[in-house]
């Protein structure tokens, strides 16, 4: 009996450790419904299953959860999703030890986040589901040990040893499923999280005095300074590695340095030439590519071709992974991706990948991250209109801009989703997308181009939304395509052509064609 209170005692505690975690950050509310969703995915993938004893996607999906999103979610999902399927299997002794067992396994992956920097591979994912999802069954032998026997080492010798071959069966089982979806649902959760995770940032002490000598007066008037601008934000906050962070003095990372050299040759500065008495930033991408994941692959071909980088041996290792339909792993937005990336490479992307994408537009004429029917995002929309620009699938972009037009908030801005509050990184990929097709900024109601102004600080950072900072550095470089109007791809910009950059007004804007 004292080893199931035990049980228990880990179960408590793991959830006492999700609801402080709730407490401390008090996240977004797509953040809570996030983890709920996961921890019903995780419950359906068991029910789905239940037809292949101990064949289940759970352990895989709880671990993602907790490597992409932080122990306390990671626990919260294990636990719900073993609570909630033992709805359909049966409630009993063993639903604490499985919900202690799946909890725990969240918290792995949270451990797993640490111990491996950057994004981890296929293969070393899948090697290390293999003994989690055996040492989870494990658990469940020794607990079925606990509640049934005489808690003698000869009866836990005989539970292990009858277990075994089901636990080597779900070892197994967790080592297929990461390698069928553990990198796309990683790279999904990844991408939710850092888009909705929002700081609000308290003014510093620096900005405070700054505030108080202005309105205060006192002294001899400041000499007069250029105004900041994001993109002389954007040279300011490049690391002395060449690269750049999601803020400045963060640590550098292939993901912002990406965008950040997107964004500084849609200003014409070649990031070729850009450094911070290092290498440059052309330098450091090269150096980082990302490793060989589609979505690292296809933007590390974007940015080192803005910087004027041979791109070549990246554009084969993408190739390698767009299967016979056209699709890159599935996926509406890697897709979309790959075809912007063949294009910046001069590579005609096939007429299968076109087609592809075009077949996956929503009822409501947007696209989402994966497939269709599903729920339209103004991101993806505006992906897969600068893919489609060009093509001739008229009929898919004219719904698609229908999609975003309908969807603009009259502040001039997008949201993430139909409905939420708009923020700086929808507004910039629906800007993008309209500018690709040709679609004069000036037609809508509302300036998307006044709202992204609106946004920039005296520091010239654009910030995620009115009163919200997050990832600096990524939401400007975005931000600065957008005000740039500059589609991707980016044309590249050596340091012989840089030059002044110039925000376009909505007038200079191009007619529109296929809208």
């Amino acid at each position: 009996m004292s080893w199931q209170v035990g049980a228990f005692g880990i179960l408590a505690l793991g959830l006492a450790g999700g609801f402080a975690w709730y407490e401390r950050t008090r996240p977004d509310a797509r953040i809570v419904a996030l983890v709920g969703t996961l921890a019903a995915f995780g419950a359906l993938g068991r029910i789905a299953f239940a037809a292949l004893p101990n064949v289940k996607p759970t352990t895989d999906i709880v671990l993602i959860s907790g490597y992409a999103l932080g122990g306390g979610p990671g626990f919260v999902v294990g636990a719900v999703a073993a609570l909630t399927s033992n709805f359909f299997f049966g409630q009993g002794p063993w639903t604490p030890w499985q919900m202690a067992g799946w909890g725990v396994t969240g918290l792995l992956g949270a451990g797993l986040a640490r111990l491996v920097p950057g994004r981890i591979g296929r293969w070393p994912l899948a090697l290390i589901c293999f003994p989690i999802g055996f040492a989870f069954t494990a658990l469940q032998d020794f607990g079925d040990w606990v509640t049934y026997s005489d808690h003698s080492f000869a009866q836990l010798a005989l539970y292990v040893g009858k277990g075994v071959g089901f636990d080597l069966i779900h070892a197994t089982g967790c080592l297929l499923f990461a390698l069928a979806f553990g990198p796309a649902l990683i790279s999904s959760l990844e991408r939710f999280r850092m888009r909705l995770e929002v700081k609000w940032l308290p003014p510093t002490i620096g900005a405070i005095i700054a505030a108080m000598l202005l309105l205060g007066g006192g002294g001899q008037p400041a000499p007069a300074r250029a105004a900041a601008t994001p993109t002389s934000y954007l040279l300011a906050a490049q690391d002395r590695d060449g690269g750049y962070g999601p803020a400045p003095g963060v640590g550098s990372s292939s993901l912002f340095s990406g965008w950040a050299a997107m964004a500084l040759a849609a200003a014409r500065q070649s990031p070729a030439a850009a450094s911070h008495g290092g290498p440059t930033l052309l330098a450091y991408l090269e150096r980082h590519p990302g490793g060989d994941y589609p979505g690292s692959l296809e933007r590390s071909i974007l940015a080192i071709h803005a910087g004027g980088g041979p791109v070549a041996g990246l554009v084969r290792r993408l190739r390698r992974q767009i299967r016979r339909n056209g699709s890159v792993l599935g996926q509406t937005n890697l897709t979309a991706f790959a075809i912007l990336a063949e294009r910046a490479a001069g590579v005609q992307p096939a007429a299968r990948q076109i087609r592809w994408l075009s077949r996956q537009q929503d009822a409501d004429g947007g696209f989402n991250f994966a497939t269709a029917p599903g729920q339209s995002d103004v991101d993806d929309t505006g992906a897969v209109l600068e893919a489609l620009a060009g093509t001739g699938h008229r009929r898919a972009i004219r719904r698609a801009v229908r999609f975003l037009r309908r969807n603009q908030n009259r502040d001039g801005g997008w949201p993430m989703e139909p409905g939420a509050t708009s923020n700086a990184q929808s507004t910039a990929f629906a800007v993008q997308g309209l500018d690709a097709v040709r679609m004069s900024l000036s037609s809508l109601k509302h300036s998307p181009l006044a709202y992204l102004r609106g946004l920039i600080g005296a520091d010239g950072q654009v910030a995620y939304a009115r009163g919200q900072q997050q990832t600096p550095v990524w939401v400007t470089a975005q931000a600065e395509l957008a005000l740039a109007g500059k589609p991707l791809p980016v044309a590249a910009v050596t340091a012989a052509r840089a030059g002044p950059v110039n925000h376009r007004s909505p007038a200079q804007r191009k007619p529109p064609a296929d809208a």
